[in-house]
């Protein structure tokens, strides 16, 4: 028998992580030693406990996993992480591998899949589904200008897709842990980069780009 490697589980639904833990556990190559609930915990947690690897939701309270991710990068530069996400990979798959996730999972995937994309990790090496490593191939061959929505931040952009999906400012300051001030900034924000009016705009938007379903 090899090596086996250690898993932590960052996502703030107790019934997820439970899922993931056993479908990980059922393997002899991986024990998942640590769980957090929210961005902040995952780095309390990857301090105490070194990890081989970390799988990281991105809508969590507090500090989500974008800006986990990123301090992750900063701290543990070597530790690879599979973001696993109810995200469809056009709206956040290409920010999370730019901001130095090894691999890109929806949720909806297979457990199979999961173990697949663990194992490459681990291993050292990078994992996206073949739609995605097509489409990314497709970008590289041909450099495209620039969409208005890949000017945004990582907080302007997941306010805009939460704005089309029809969630109102107070449900969005509500869901990403935030002010409805500041929720309202980053909106303001996201319509000068954009060059838009009214959420009308920016569902059309949105909706036109597959950027929400």
């Amino acid at each position: 028998m090899g090596k086996t490697f250690s898993i932590l589980i960052g996502d703030d639904h107790a019934v997820v992580r439970r899922g993931l833990r056993q479908i990980f556990d059922e393997t002899e190559e991986f024990k998942v030693i640590a769980e957090a609930g929210d961005g902040f915990e995952v780095l309390e947690q990857v301090r105490k406990h070194p990890v081989d690897l970390v799988v990281l939701d991105i809508s969590m309270p507090g500090l989500n996993g974008l800006d986990a991710l990123k301090q992750l990068r900063n701290e543990f530069p070597a530790l690879p992480v599979l973001v696993l996400s109810i995200y469809g990979e056009d709206q956040y798959a290409v920010r999370v591998l730019k901001a130095g996730a090894s691999g890109y999972l929806s949720k909806e995937s297979a457990p199979e899949e999961l173990l697949v994309a663990a194992r490459r990790i681990v291993h050292g090496g990078k994992y996206v589904s073949p739609s995605l490593a097509e489409k990314l191939a497709m970008e590289i061959q041909t450099p495209a200008a620039k969409m208005p929505h890949e000017l945004l931040s990582d907080r302007e952009y997941q306010v805009m897709c939460l704005i089309a999906s029809g969630k109102t400012v107070s449900e969005i300051a509500t869901e990403l842990h935030l002010s409805v001030k500041t929720v309202s900034t980053y909106r303001s924000r996201l319509l000068i980069k954009m060059g838009m009016k009214n959420n009308a705009e920016i569902t059309h938007y949105a909706i036109k780009n597959g950027l929400v379903k």
